[in-house]
């Protein structure tokens, strides 16, 4: 294989209908679009009750992401994004799913939360639309999930994820396709259930034009101009008319429509009930489909981070705040932790990103303090589990609450075998890091803290500081810790050493 293209770039979303990927050219900061692939997987179809997913779907998924995979070998690491939503995120025992999903499609694949999903979608809307300074309304219909998202320019104001999609939707009201009034009724009135406790707080930020993106909203969009029931748009009269053709059809096998695509129409009932729960619970009178989705949306995020425009940076310091950590504090940890991780990343072989998790968790390390004193870094470690940081994973999320979670006291690496064998090591040595970070700065006083000389074994699995000459001897609080801490990892089975 020859060198990488360094102006590519790639993101892949894994629904729970469809997997799609989007390749595309950056040119002056911008995606431009050279290459797409869509297959229609169904992952929620095998979603069990007991939240595995069965094999034949498993194996329908893994040979998609081969496929993709193959696509994506021209692509730097660093400038592709795979991530999964709604389906990934309710799958239980997935682990080897996912570790099989991830090892065929040859990149990571991150697990978004809800509403990181729904700010992601908006993100690729704005980008698709004229500009303008009215409120939107952007809805995305997805086989598992329906996102719904009030923003201004390109900036979301309100995000929320609901659990109702296309897929779950057809298996619970359209069993064996039979298409029915009843059916129909009783689709649209679990929508409008659940959009209920959301209604009141999208009526207060208001908005002005509603957009909809992804299959569902685009294929009915299609369907009705080309039925000539609209214009191109999506309209509450338009909604009633598919709804009665669907209903004269009496079972999926027999719709004939213009502009039904043959993989849309098992899925396509319960769309335009979810739709119809929409339009009344929010008063949309006419919606609008836009091209841009979640897809587009990872592609600016990801040209945002490679071009140090990465929101996670704010999107803790916000956190933070909201929080009141002392910031001086966390600056002081932040810096002598990172200060002593330049020292010995080339030699842990670790990259930006674990330099990244590495700051993140030490201005973050004091936020539990918000709940109580007394076990505050388990408080904080369960904060930001449960927290919509916005930019991040779940799995990010989870490896900077697991090392928030060991910043103080007594050790337990045996909790970070939930992680895979690589990310564990990684997060051993950079928990090694920010508790020195946390040791050297106990006394939360402004004051000179000298970085020591920092210098690991060659296997990696010992660490020695040299301090300035008289300086533990001038400090025998610090000294006493940092010979505790060697005590500790030492127990551990791994040296650390201060001199």
């Amino acid at each position: 294989m020859g060198p990488l293209d360094q102006d590519i770039v790639a993101a892949v979303d894994l629904g729970s209908n469809s997997f799609h990927m989007v390749i595309a050219r950056e040119v002056e900061g911008q995606p431009v679009v050279i290459d797409r692939l869509r297959e229609r997987v169904a992952l929620a179809e095998g979603l069990r009750p007991n939240g595995t997913l069965a094999p034949k779907v498993q194996t329908r998924a893994l040979r998609c992401l081969e496929r993709f995979g193959q696509r994506l070998s021209e692509v730097a690491d660093s400038r592709c994004r795979a991530v999964g939503t709604a389906t990934f995120r309710k799958a239980r025992g997935a682990e080897d799913f996912h570790s099989l999903a991830e090892h065929a499609l040859g990149r990571e694949i991150e697990i978004l939360g809800g509403r990181e999903e729904a700010r992601l979608i908006y993100l690729g809307v704005s980008h698709t639309l004229p500009g303008g300074s009215e409120k939107r309304l952007v809805i995305d219909i997805g086989g598992a999930s329906t996102e719904c998202i009030v923003g201004q320019r390109f900036e979301s104001l309100l995000e929320e994820s609901l659990a109702m999609g296309c897929v779950t939707f057809t298996r619970r009201f359209f069993p064996e396709g039979r298409l029915t009034s009843k059916a129909f009724k009783r689709a649209r009135l679990e929508a409008e259930l659940q959009l209920e406790p959301i209604e009141a707080a999208y009526e207060r930020a208001g908005w002005e034009v509603a957009v909809g993106s992804s299959g569902t909203i685009t294929a009915v969009a299609t369907i009705l101009e080309q039925q000539g029931w609209t214009n191109g748009s999506v309209t509450r009269a338009g909604l009633e008319c598919l709804r009665a053709s669907l209903i004269e059809s009496e079972s999926v096998d027999r719709i004939e429509l213009q502009g039904l695509k043959a993989d849309r129409r098992p899925v396509l009932a319960a769309g335009v009930a979810i739709l119809e729960g929409l339009f009344r619970t929010f008063g949309i009178e006419t919606l609008d489909a836009s091209p841009g989705a979640l897809r587009e949306g990872l592609l600016y995020d990801l040209l945002g981070r490679i071009h140090q425009e990465d929101v996670r940076g704010s999107s803790v310091v916000a956190f933070g705040a909201r929080l009141g950590i002392d910031e001086m504090q966390a600056a002081r940890v932040m810096g002598t932790a990172t200060a002593l991780y330049d020292q010995v990343a080339e030699e842990w072989g670790m990259g930006s990103h674990h330099r990244d998790q590495l700051s993140w968790a030490a201005w973050l390390h004091e936020v539990g303090l918000s709940v109580s004193f007394s076990g505050f870094h388990r408080h904080g470690a369960y904060l930001l589990e449960h927290a919509d940081l916005t930019g991040f994973s779940r799995d990010e999320q989870a490896r900077v609450a697991a090392l928030v979670r060991q910043h103080r006291r007594k050790l337990r690496l045996e909790l970070l075998e939930d992680f895979s064998p690589t990310v564990a090591v990684d997060l051993e040595r950079l928990l090694v890091l920010l508790r020195l970070g946390v040791a050297l700065h106990r006394s939360h006083r402004q004051q000179d803290v000298p970085v020591p000389d920092a210098r690991v074994s060659r296997s990696g699995e010992r660490l020695t500081l040299t301090f300035e000459e008289g300086w533990l001897e001038a400090h025998p609080l610090t000294r006493v810790d940092l010979e505790s801490e060697c005590e500790l990892w030492a127990q551990a089975g791994f040296e650390l050493r201060v001199r």
